[in-house]
Formats: structure tokens, sequence, C-alpha cells
């Protein structure tokens, strides 16, 4: 391993390749989470975000595909959560992801039936217990929704890796 300075530019293509993502968890006032279900994922079940654009942080990337995704104009704070690492997968993703999800607080029952999918994203909303959540998520979503809500009731934010 050599010590020698390199270039930004060279540097870069010495090191791990990441993308990033960035969302909001909801619950309603009953405190079962509020879940979108995809249109092109196997883990069809997911928070209002997506993957950041250049230049873009995770706080404006979560607030921008919340609006995007829902209609929801999110007017809180950044709260993390927790944070998400994904391993390289090969051609199937040939970079590690990693992901920021926040705390989007509590909707009520109107803001929750006020929310406009995107047809081409999400073709439904869907509110339940955590319980309820397992029986239709994949074990690897359905542990990052068990972390993330822990986290939002205990405070602690969670490091979780898949």
């Amino acid at each position: 391993m050599s010590s020698a300075w390199l270039p930004p530019g060279q540097y870069i293509e010495t090191i791990a390749r990441a993308t990033s993502y960035a969302c909001l968890y909801f619950t309603d006032s009953r405190g079962r989470p509020v879940q979108l279900r995809a249109t092109r994922s196997a883990e069809a079940w997911q928070w209002p975000g997506g993957n950041m654009d250049p230049g873009e942080t995770p706080w404006q990337c979560a607030l921008r595909e919340c609006l995007e995704e829902t209609g929801i104009v999110f007017g809180g704070e950044p709260k993390l959560l927790g944070s998400h690492f994904i391993g390289h997968q090969g051609e199937a993703w040939p970079a590690n992801h990693i992901g920021f999800i926040f705390d989007g607080g509590t909707l009520t029952d109107e803001q929750i039936g006020s929310i406009v999918l995107d047809p081409a994203e999400h073709t439904q909303v869907r509110v339940q217990t955590v319980a309820e959540w397992e029986a239709v998520m994949t074990p690897r979503t359905f542990a990052r929704l068990r972390e993330i809500d822990a986290a939002r009731r205990d405070g602690v934010v969670r490091y979780m890796e898949a």
C-alpha cells in the first residue's frame, strides 16, 4: 500500500463506490407504520424516499422524494432514526448502497387519505401494525422496518447492514 498523495480523481478510483438513498418513516395516530407498495421492486413495501441526486444532501433527498411520491410537504426537522448499509451485490448492483431513514412523525387519517401516489412508482398506501407487516414483507425489509420502528419508540438511532 502506497502512502503517496493521489489527485482526487485518481484516489476515487481506489476506494469503494456507493449510491445513497434517503426516506421518511411515518406512522398513523395509533403508531402503525405507513408504507407504499412499489411497482418495480421485489421488496414491494417501502417508505417515501429514493436515491439522492447529485449535490443533494440526505435530508434534501428525503423531502424531495416524499413530495414527489406522496404530495406531502414535510415541514419537520431532520431527526435520523437509522442508517442502512447494503454491500456490493456484484453485477446486480455493482456498488455499495447507503441509506438514511428520517423520522417523518405522525400523519392524521386525513393526511393519509390525501396522499397522491405517482402510479409509475407506487400503487397503494397501507397502514398496519408492525406484526401485520411481517406477513407481507420480505425478511430483509421487515427487519429494517422493525429496527426503525424501535428507533422511533426508544429514541436510539439504529445502524443496519444487509
